[in-house]
C-alpha cells in the first residue's frame, strides 16, 4: 500500500452523529474487508446515492488501496461526483492515493475513517 497519508490535522474529530446513509457506508466498508480478511475496506456513494465497496488488493502485479478501488468502481460505474466515502482500517491515518482518488471526483466529499469494530475516529474535509 502507498505510505503517504492525508495529515494529521487534515483529519477532524467525528461529528456527533453521522447520517443514516454514511453509517450504511461504514457497514459496507466492514463487509468489504471482513469477507477477505483485507487490510482496509471502504466504501463511496456517488451523486445518485448509488454505493460502491471494495476491499485492499495485494498482488505481485497489482496494488491498490481499498479507497481507490472502490472509486474506480462507482466511476467505472458512470459516477462523476461522490458525496461521501468510508475507510475501514486498522491505520489511525488516511492514505494518500486514496485521499487523491476521492479528491478526483470531489474536492469536498468527507471522507470518514473508522476502526474494524466501525469506530469512526476522524473525518477528513479537505
Amino acid at each position: 500500500m502507498p505510505e503517504s497519508t492525508a495529515p494529521v490535522d487534515a483529519i477532524q474529530p467525528v461529528p456527533a452523529e453521522l447520517s443514516a446513509e454514511d453509517d450504511k457506508l461504514v457497514i459496507l466498508a466492514r463487509g468489504a474487508r471482513g469477507r477477505v480478511g483485507a487490510v482496509e475496506g471502504a466504501a463511496v456513494r456517488d451523486q445518485d446515492g448509488r454505493t460502491y465497496a471494495a476491499a485492499s488488493v495485494s498482488l505481485p502485479s497489482l496494488t491498490i488501496t481499498a479507497l481507490q478501488l472502490a472509486v474506480a468502481s462507482a466511476v467505472a460505474a458512470g459516477a462523476t461526483r461522490l458525496e461521501a466515502a468510508v475507510v475501514v482500517t486498522e491505520a489511525s491515518t488516511l492514505d494518500g492515493a486514496g485521499h487523491a482518488a476521492v479528491r478526483d471526483l470531489t474536492a469536498d466529499a468527507p471522507i470518514h475513517v473508522a476502526a474494524p469494530d466501525g469506530t469512526v475516529l476522524g473525518t477528513v474535509v479537505a
